[in-house]
């Protein structure tokens, strides 16, 4: 379906939050969709998925989640300056914070006439990954996509140690994982204990592996391996689908 487009900003700790809001256009209500991008933010390859979310029928909110340190619209360039400039913005961002604007954009979609209540869920990659499988502690998301989460089982996201992997009993909804098996971000001694957490935690959830590197959903980057992407995609958009449906 087709879709409309619109920014909007929402203060948190006193900071000026863009949000990039992808949402049917069609009138009525739809599942809303907290999405969380990868170090480089909301550049082209990373505001296509959002509006093709969007055009499955979801109200899908993007936040700019180094907005504390950066500029409001800046784009981080996917190149080895830009890794750098990302991984370290993630560096000096409290996980407090990041739980902080989690919650922000939570009530955002709460608020939205558009949003059908009580149906909310939630995407993210790399770093927005490991947001997303933090997003889930949160009692309104009923569905979570973590695709290849870095730094789940370390710890590694901000400033300071995350608990993420202490706290996975927290989870309320249903989770899916798209993890590449050539991930050197994400090796299997990582995903097993990943998985096998949620296991512990009696967490419903898929699992989906691929022969695939690191970030290979995004389009603009040399590891982008497009029937892989394919069918995570089909899988993440089945998923929602049942979870939402009732």
């Amino acid at each position: 379906m087709q879709i409309i487009k619109r920014n909007l900003d929402l203060r948190v700790d006193d900071s000026l939050m863009r949000v990039y809001v992808a949402s049917p256009k069609p009138p009525g209500t739809y599942p809303g969709i907290l999405f969380y991008s990868d170090i480089y933010q909301l550049g082209g390859a990373m505001i296509r998925i959002v509006n093709y979310l969007a055009g499955f029928g979801y109200v899908v909110a993007a936040p700019e989640i180094f907005h504390r340190i950066e500029p409001v619209g800046t784009i981080i360039e996917p190149d080895n300056i830009g890794r750098m400039r990302g991984n370290d913005d993630a560096r000096r961002t409290l996980v407090a914070e990041y739980d902080r604007d989690c919650s922000a954009v939570i009530n955002f979609l709460k608020a939205d006439s558009g949003v059908t209540p009580g149906k909310i869920g939630t995407l993210g990659f790399c770093i927005g990954g490991h947001l997303s499988f933090r997003a889930a502690f949160q009692e309104e998301i009923k569905a979570s996509v973590c695709c290849y989460p870095t730094g789940i089982p370390s710890g590694k996201l901000g400033q300071d140690v995350a608990d993420t992997i202490q706290r996975v009993g927290e989870i309320n909804g249903e989770m899916l994982l798209i993890l590449g098996t050539l991930d050197p971000h994400i090796p299997e001694s990582d995903r097993n204990i990943l998985i096998k957490a949620i296991e512990g935690a009696k967490i419903p959830h898929q699992v989906f592996l691929y022969a695939a590197e690191h970030t290979f959903m995004r389009d603009d980057g040399y590891r982008y391996d497009s029937a892989a992407t394919t069918s995570a995609w089909l899988e993440i958009i089945k998923f929602f689908e049942r979870v939402f449906s009732s």
